[in-house]
């Protein structure tokens, strides 16, 4: 048995490990920060108001200063963290009337919305929508890990799993959307609606298609309903087409398409209460 002093083989391997492991990225900085910025963008989010135009004008700096500090610690940047920061913060007016839009249209298409507010506040779609727009947004100027880490802490938060490499248009609307899987290479259009459990994947995993397209195309005006499931980097839906629930696509559509799966439903009822009401789905 080892002792205190003897380390195990196990230990050993563990301690060689260790040493041979990059520095831990700020993942958990990262996030707060994104979720402190979008306080600042949007007050319906923040936990107090700011009272003037100096305030605001402090607080982007500050929030500047403290993404480049935290974008230091990522190594092999391709650029200094602090032009990596001042091009992000440049960005931040179009990110947020961005947002503004998607916010839009969700309240547009959701009965249950009472008004904007409501949706940036609380919404889940709103949210892992603006997460995946700053994600995205650092992913372009490819700052590696950190995009990534952005999303996965938005995907924890919804259940909205959508890659920082995918493509998304304007007034993107996600309803519920517990479940959505958004892939790298998928490309979205304008107005696009999105409901629960839609899966925007590959036909197929392997190593050999990195850098490939492998996800789908939605053209503007789609709305993909809940459980359907739409794969392959050549699979283009047209524009202005209807996906319905629960439907497995696997090749093109053309425009103004309506997209079914029918579900054979048999109830057999007999007059003797001891039978069983059969289903079949």
């Amino acid at each position: 048995m080892p002792t205190a002093t003897e380390p195990s083989d196990f230990a050993c391997l563990l301690a060689k490990a260790h040493a041979q492991a990059a520095a831990p990225l700020p993942g958990a900085a990262f996030c707060t920060l994104a979720d402190h910025l979008l306080g600042l963008l949007f007050p319906e989010r923040a936990a107090r108001a700011l009272g003037s135009a100096d305030a605001v004008a402090a607080e982007l700096y500050h929030f500047r200063a403290d993404l480049a500090d935290l974008l230091a610690l990522v190594p092999n940047l391709p650029a200094s963290a602090a032009t990596l920061a001042a091009e992000f913060a440049s960005q931040l007016p179009a990110l947020r009337e961005a947002l503004i839009r998607d916010a839009t249209a969700i309240l547009a298409s959701d009965p249950a919305a009472d008004d904007r507010a409501v949706v940036i506040s609380s919404y889940p779609g709103f949210y892992a929508t603006a997460l995946y727009r700053l994600a995205h947004a650092l992913h372009r100027r490819g700052v590696p890990r950190l995009p990534r880490l952005l999303s996965e802490h938005a995907h924890g938060c919804t259940g909205i799993d959508i890659h920082p490499g995918a493509t998304i248009g304007p007034a993107f609307c996600i309803d519920h959307g517990t479940g959505i899987v958004i892939g790298e290479t998928a490309v979205i259009g304008a107005n696009i609606q999105i409901y629960q459990g839609v899966t925007l994947g590959a036909l197929s995993v392997t190593k050999g298609q990195q850098g490939k397209k492998r996800h789908p195309t939605l053209e503007d005006y789609v709305v993909v309903y809940a459980g359907a499931t739409i794969l392959g980097g050549s699979t283009v839906v047209g524009t202005r087409s209807i996906i319905g629930g629960n439907v497995w696509l696997t090749e093109s559509v053309p425009s103004h398409s309506r997209v079914y799966h029918r579900a054979q439903i048999a109830i057999s009822r007999t007059e003797d209460v001891s039978g069983a009401v059969m289903y079949s789905i």
